[in-house]
């Protein structure tokens, strides 16, 4: 296994920095402070409760599966292959990836070998039906979840980030071309759709509260948010 960049006892110690910093994260009393959770690479997110939900406040930015094997980033060959890929927008990992993580096509999110940490998985389309019925429904639970910071474009309709979920506008690949950096944030679910090339994915964007529901091409990048098992 690869040995994690950063320790554990790093990620507590810097924690009330990161507080101040990650947009997912709120100053609380010690009983509801943000839970740390480190992924194969060392990398480490806060969480959120949600009803009785436990949600990562932050996109995934893992490199690798959870037995150490690399996710190729290889996505011009990825659009005619069935393998994980993943990416970061424009390919721009310095700039985009700090702030809305890593995109990856929905093999490598499904992938049995894990992209989640131990102990979380790639949210369900059941799962991501209760986030948004305990917030009143994908007709407004957008706004709940979305970040109220700066990077979104344009307005960011009825954006107040209640729930701490801290949703950021990470775009995506559409397997030609990247688009909708600082619009639309797109997340997969772990389900298939009805026609086997498409999967079940949830989006947000700057100008509406909902939260969107469509099936898409398996192959295009989208973000990952990980759920507690």
């Amino acid at each position: 296994m690869k040995k994690p960049t950063k320790s554990l006892i790093y990620a507590w110690m810097t924690m009330g920095l990161l507080t101040m910093i990650v947009p997912g994260c709120k100053k609380t009393d010690s009983a509801s402070a943000p839970v740390i959770v480190v992924d194969i690479d060392g990398n480490y997110y806060h969480t959120v409760k949600i009803g009785n939900q436990v949600w990562m406040a932050e996109n995934l930015r893992v490199t690798h599966y959870r037995n150490g094997d690399a996710i190729p980033t290889d996505i011009a060959n990825g659009a005619s292959a069935l393998g994980g890929r993943r990416s970061y927008y424009n390919e721009d990992s310095a700039t985009n990836n700090p702030v809305y993580g890593a995109l990856y096509n929905w093999f490598a999110a499904t992938d049995p070998r894990n992209i989640c940490p131990a102990g979380w998985h790639i949210p369900s389309d059941e799962e991501w039906t209760q986030l948004t019925d305990y917030l009143g429904g994908d007709s407004v639970a957008g706004g709940k979840l979305k970040y109220n910071g700066g990077n979104w474009t344009g307005n960011n309709t009825g954006a107040t980030n209640e729930t701490g979920f801290a949703a950021l506008p990470g775009g995506y690949y559409d397997v030609n071309n990247f688009n909708d950096l600082g619009e639309r944030g797109f997340w997969w679910s772990s389900e298939g759709y009805s026609y086997p090339t498409l999967a079940w994915y949830r989006f947000m964007s700057n100008n509406t509260i909902r939260v969107g529901k469509l099936g898409y091409n398996k192959r295009a990048l989208f973000s990952v948010r990980c759920i507690k098992n």
